[in-house]
């Protein structure tokens, strides 16, 4: 037999257009319906007659009432109240199928069944109607897009839906409005045409739920489950120097850029402002990669210049504890290997443990105790930039990072941090602690932190040191000696 099916007018967008906006599936899923009830009737009825290619099929061709059209066309009619049941005439005959229970019953004739019949023959077979369920129509319509897990990403570019700095800027009503109109200038199709109001609150609010972190299994207390949906989550992989220890991305592919104006202060006077306080001077530029390997463990390289002895980083960093997972605090220990002149000399090994806790959702506390084995004095190259770091006496170091970070909005916080180090500071000239404060602020995979600082370093081994030993002047690590610099973090995917 022969199946013709038109789709003119029904409003909804061309097949083509709907392949690119992940919706295939509803294209078809009429058809894939009516198949299937064919098919489940076949064994048990003989439809010779009713399948005869001499019997023409009529083609719905209507610019409104497209469904309704087709399925008039096909002999079939819904039943007004009900999910799992619906009416096929065929030749004279109507067959009742019941999809909760895959069964079908005859009647004698299609006149047989009228309306209050049909409802309460609806009403016998028929369970109560269920509410819709967003996470399956997020699975049939927004994963193409979106991935399966709502993390976003891949040639689409769609935003994380699993990271609480996403959600922040993510209400419930928005959310709603984009799903039913879609979003000009991106490929989010508008969805009023092939989803219900219901549905749409649905898939909303299942989105608005990738946000919160799952319950540990045997479940939690109340007071535990706020505590997760609370957890603080970073925008950075640094505070300013300090690391944040935040919790990579399996496959994530992470940009790290730093800017230090060490030579000129930016509070030195009214004459501070021909020079931008600073920015229109020399910097220390560095940059890193990191990769992570799974969700728990990553790698990176890092490279800072030559005016700070041209070091090169390899690091190796394991994220043991989340407070998204229930755990009291978060835990990351990092081991890395640094080398000065290109990693030829002066070879530093440092131990990490990261330790943060949040203190409400919009603030969290960073302590970072670190070991630098054969750590070197913090001094600006001497001779041309092509000549070798002199090799310097190596000293043990013990430093204990602490900071914190505060949200004055949903995607803007301030952040500060102190270094002191403990233990043979004053052997690498180190008096005074190094320590910073600024401003940061996300967009989406973005951070950009504006600060001031006392320390041109930003490698484990060299950002306890200071500005004071770095260009010779004592007083370089007073507050009279901050001088201004930023980070800048993407997330390449």
């Amino acid at each position: 037999m022969r199946w013709r099916f038109s789709t003119l007018g029904s409003g909804r967008p061309s097949a083509k257009s709907q392949y690119h906006q992940g919706g295939w599936q509803c294209g078809f899923a009429n058809v894939g319906l009516i198949m299937g009830l064919w098919m489940l009737a076949t064994p048990t009825w003989s439809l010779v007659a009713a399948t005869d290619p001499a019997t023409p099929i009529p083609v719905a061709t209507e610019r409104s009432g497209g469904n309704v059209s087709l399925a008039s066309s096909l002999g079939v009619r819904f039943i007004p109240g009900s999910s799992t049941t619906l009416l096929i005439d065929r030749n004279g005959t109507t067959f009742v199928v019941d999809l909760a229970r895959q069964t079908i019953q005859v009647r004698a004739s299609s006149s047989a069944t009228a309306p209050g019949q049909a409802i309460q023959l609806a009403s016998m077979h028929s369970p109560p109607q269920e509410a819709p369920s967003g996470a399956k129509i997020f699975a049939a319509r927004c994963t193409a897009c979106h991935g399966p897990e709502g993390k976003g990403g891949g040639a689409m570019k769609t935003p994380d839906f699993t990271n609480p700095a996403v959600q922040a800027a993510l209400p419930l009503d928005a959310v709603i409005k984009v799903v039913r109109e879609g979003k000009p200038g991106t490929a989010m199709p508008a969805w009023r045409e092939s989803l219900s109001d219901e549905e749409i609150k649905a898939v909303a609010a299942f989105v608005r739920s990738l946000g919160q972190v799952k319950k540990p299994e045997g479940g939690t207390s109340g007071g535990e489950a706020m505590q997760l949906v609370k957890a603080y989550e970073p925008a950075d992989d640094y505070l300013f120097s300090l690391p944040t220890g935040r919790r990579l991305d399996r496959h994530g592919f992470y940009l790290n850029f730093t800017h230090r104006f060490v030579y000129t202060p930016a509070f030195t006077g009214p004459g501070n402002l021909n020079t931008m306080f600073g920015l229109d001077d020399f910097s220390i530029s560095s940059f890193g990669l990191r990769y992570g390997v799974t969700d728990k463990f990553y790698v990176s390289a890092y490279r800072s210049p030559s005016l700070i002895g041209r070091p090169i980083e390899l690091m190796a960093a394991y994220h043991f504890a989340d407070e998204h997972d229930g755990n009291p605090l978060n835990a990351t220990v990092r081991a890395s290997v640094d080398g000065q002149s290109d990693f030829r000399n002066n070879f530093t090994t440092n131990l990490e443990m990261i330790v943060s806790r949040t203190v409400t959702r919009h603030s969290q506390l960073y302590f970072v105790p670190t070991l630098s084995l054969q750590n070197r004095e913090l001094i600006t190259k001497p001779g041309t930039l092509a000549s070798t770091q002199p090799n310097l006496p190596g000293i043990n170091t013990f430093s204990l990072g602490a900071g914190g970070v505060l949200d004055i909005r949903p995607t803007v916080a301030l952040v500060a941090e102190v270094i002191p180090t403990l233990v043979n500071g004053s052997e690498l000239g180190i008096h005074r602690p190094a320590y910073a404060f600024g401003i940061q602020k996300r967009v989406l995979r973005h951070a950009f932190t504006l600060g001031f600082t006392t320390s041109p370093g930003t490698t484990v081994s060299q950002r306890a040191g200071t500005r004071a030993t770095f260009v010779g002047d004592p007083s370089g690590d007073t507050p009279s000696g901050l001088f201004i610099g930023f980070d800048l973090m993407r997330q390449i995917y």
